[in-house]
């Protein structure tokens, strides 16, 4: 039986971001796949294997939302990042984390970051980077499913801050025919009743309604976008290039922390500047 976590976030006064007119960015969305990464000033998005080989072997240092390696990791980063940024510059970087488990997420992520000499890490959920990737309107009420290699979360935000969601430990990777795509289907339906009957308001049904938001690798796979749109009586709404949503989320805040001393539109950082 596949493991459901859940959560309700609590909401936070908004907390000035650092001023940073003139540094070098650096957006990541590292799963236990892919890293993607997108590089300010270079125009380009990086779609490389998350893997790292310290020895005589592959070593996968992310595990369904978890960093289990954190120097393999900061390897990875080093090598995937240090030849492209500018000598001498601190760059700021904004990372995606689940928003499950996330806590233990960022500290791991801002640990092997350093390996870049940041300037200072923002982090910043994946649902929330996925909705900003895709322009969706964030003044409404709006569900976000995103299907990774290993995992799938379902996301209700609301004003742009969660408000509610849960997890299971399955993706794309998972799918064979001992485990068809159904199960992603199901696992997600289940997920979304779970949520419509602890939400004690019309939100999460509103959300419904107007039609989840589909992104990660799943939302590629017509078999379960059909699958998923057949269990939840909704239209989906797929991401355009759902597969690095939540990195061009994450490289638009960026681009605000850049200009703005401060984000008032946004959710607080959960990093402060070194």
């Amino acid at each position: 039986m596949t493991a459901v976590r859940r959560s309700r976030a609590a909401r936070a006064p908004h907390r000035p971001w650092p001023m940073c007119r003139h540094c070098t960015g650096v957006a990541l969305d590292m799963g236990s796949a892919r890293t993607r990464a997108w590089v300010a000033g270079r125009g380009v998005i990086l779609d490389v294997p998350t893997v790292t080989f310290p020895g005589a072997g592959a070593v996968y240092p992310i595990q369904r939302g978890s960093i289990v390696d954190t120097a393999g990791t900061a390897r990875m980063l080093d090598r995937l990042l240090g030849h492209r940024l500018p000598r001498f510059t601190r760059p700021l970087v904004v990372v995606t984390a689940p928003v499950l488990d996330g806590y233990a997420y960022r500290n791991e992520a801002r640990t092997a970051v350093e390996v870049l000499r940041p300037r200072s890490v923002l982090t910043v959920p994946s649902a929330r980077a996925v909705a900003l990737g895709a322009g969706a309107d964030l003044t409404r009420p709006l569900l976000v499913i995103d299907i990774g290699a290993h995992l799938t979360e379902l996301v209700l935000l609301v004003d742009g801050a969660v408000f509610d969601a849960r997890r299971t430990a399955l993706g794309t990777g998972d799918l064979d025919e001992s485990t068809p795509a159904a199960r992603i289907g199901e696992a997600v339906a289940d997920m979304t009743t779970s949520m419509l009957r602890q939400d004690r308001t019309s939100l999460t049904v509103d959300a419904l309604g107007r039609g989840p938001l589909l992104a990660g690798g799943g939302a590629l796979r017509p078999e379960i976008t059909c699958d998923l749109t057949r269990r939840l009586h909704a239209p989906l709404r797929a991401v355009p290039a759902p597969h690095t949503a939540a990195v061009r989320g994450a490289a638009k805040l960026l681009g605000v922390a850049h200009v703005h001393p401060s984000t008032a539109g946004t959710d607080p950082p959960e990093e402060h500047p070194h």
